[in-house]
């Protein structure tokens, strides 16, 4: 397997500082080392450029630094597309899950029907007119369907990334009020934590890899690391209490590796500043070289 790993220092899309600096806590962390030692070939292709908050001003209270995210998103679809096309698997590190419109639309466009895995807390379901913090890193997965703000739908040129059949949320307890509205009428397949709970991470992924991988060229993974319960991942900016343990994410992980179904991924919101010793950046090493295929045996 070859890996090239991207980093999107993003830290536009939501209210926290600091996850900028992400993916260099998850590099520090031995990320290259440790896939390289389960016998991954990989490549650092480096950081996308992502201007600072300091450096724009917010033109829209609805959709906060809107253009500069949308210039991002194009960066790094273009670097995700690349990778797929030189031969190699995209990891992508984040930055604030904003990032990934730019990652689902470099495998969409290159692999054109793709199944989508998204794990995370939150729903990322808001569009401009449900948002209540106007923060776009509460959007994406709505935009990434096509619902919401033509410039974020339409980034790369086409819309939607992702049919709503082969789109599975999973581990969510935090969703605004209308945003619940418009995942039920959406038609994507959701796992909350109490699906988990009664049913088992297991029978949950083997539920959410058909689904997602049924028809398509491939899936791409989107992993918020605010998913896990925060006694596991201190280190984000939207912490929920009550979510998923490391074990059960790296089940998760395994699985998916086992599926052989992944043609990409990411792995969003770690944030040092809030982090105790660089602990949640470990933990995403562990989960990214699961999902690589790292085996205990």
């Amino acid at each position: 397997m070859k890996v090239r790993i991207i980093g999107v220092p993003m830290d536009l899309g939501a209210d926290r500082r600091g996850v900028d600096m992400g993916p260099s806590a998850i590099r520090y962390a031995h990320l290259q080392q440790r896939l390289e030692e389960n016998g991954i070939i990989v490549e650092d292709g480096g950081n996308i450029e992502v201007p600072n908050p300091e450096s724009r001003k917010i033109k829209d209270e609805k959709l906060k630094y809107l253009h500069e995210i949308v210039e991002s998103s194009e960066r790094t679809a273009d670097a995700v597309s690349g990778a797929i096309e030189d031969g190699f698997k995209p990891l992508v590190l984040g930055g604030d899950h904003s990032i990934a419109l730019g990652s689902v639309t470099g495998v969409s466009r290159v692999l054109k029907k793709i199944g989508l895995i998204w794990i995370d807390a939150h729903g990322d379901f808001n569009t401009q007119d449900t948002t209540p913090s106007g923060n776009i890193h509460g959007m994406i997965l709505a935009a990434s369907l096509g619902l919401g703000h033509e410039a974020l739908t339409n980034v790369g040129g086409f819309s939607p990334k992702v049919l709503p059949e082969n789109t599975v949320l999973i581990g969510v307890r935090s969703i605004d009020r209308d945003e619940k509205r418009l995942i039920r009428e959406s038609g994507i397949n959701v796992f909350t934590m109490n699906d988990i709970d009664q049913c088992g991470m297991r029978n949950v992924m083997k539920k959410a890899i058909k689904l997602a991988s049924g028809g398509t060229a491939g899936v791409h993974l989107s992993f918020d690391m605010d998913v896990l319960d925060p006694m596991v991942a201190p280190g984000v900016g939207t912490p929920v209490r009550g979510g998923i343990t490391y074990r059960e994410a790296a089940l998760a992980m395994e699985m998916l590796a086992e599926s052989g179904i992944i043609r990409s991924l990411e792995f969003v919101e770690v944030n040092p500043i809030l982090d105790r010793g660089n602990e949640t950046a470990k933990v995403a090493v562990g989960l990214i070289a699961s999902a690589l295929g790292e085996e205990i045996l």
